[in-house]
């Protein structure tokens, strides 16, 4: 795959589109190590924080990939071609406890270019992300109580903000500054 870099003020993503309809592929640990987890999220965010481009992801605590991103200061946000849909449900509804998922998809990990954390070659999109921010989201600082719904297990999300380092990408996701 063609990927070029990208600057942050340059990114250009249909959020909505992507966090909902598409899906994004969350990774921590260390490539090198062989020490990473990945699974797919659909709630997230892109943005400015503290004067710093991020991403901002939430994992529930009693997923594996958990103890990834509370273990590991980086992680990966990846973006695929509708044709991988298929990996990502699987990668969102098996855990990595019971075994290398990433066997059963036709993903590759592959080496990021500033952080431990890989990527993927299949990518069309890849994020390199370093922690900036961490908390656990309270129920009684729901101010919509519809949110709680979302919580049957009462097992609620960590938020991670991650400060961009580096985006790679094909064309599509490369705006232009004005």
């Amino acid at each position: 795959m063609n990927r070029i870099s990208i600057s942050p003020k340059e990114l250009l993503v249909r959020p909505h589109h992507l966090w909902y309809h598409r899906s994004l592929l969350l990774t921590s640990g260390d490539f090198n190590k062989k020490d990473f987890n990945c699974m797919t999220v659909g709630w997230g965010s892109f943005g400015t924080m503290w004067s710093m481009p991020f991403v901002q992801v939430v994992v529930r605590p009693t997923r594996f990939t958990h103890q990834f991103m509370e273990k590991y200061p980086e992680f990966t946000v990846c973006a695929f071609g509708k044709e991988f849909q298929k990996d990502l449900s699987l990668l969102g509804s098996i855990s990595g406890r019971d075994g290398n998922k990433l066997a059963d998809t036709s993903l590759t990990p592959i080496k990021s270019s500033i952080i431990a954390a890989p990527g993927y070659a299949e990518a069309e999109l890849i994020i390199e992300c370093r922690k900036i921010f961490s908390s656990t989201f309270k129920p009684d600082e729901f101010i919509d109580p519809s949110i709680e719904e979302k919580y049957p297990q009462k097992d609620y999300h960590t938020v991670y903000y991650g400060r961009i380092q580096a985006i790679f990408g094909i064309e599509k996701y490369q705006g232009t500054i004005n």
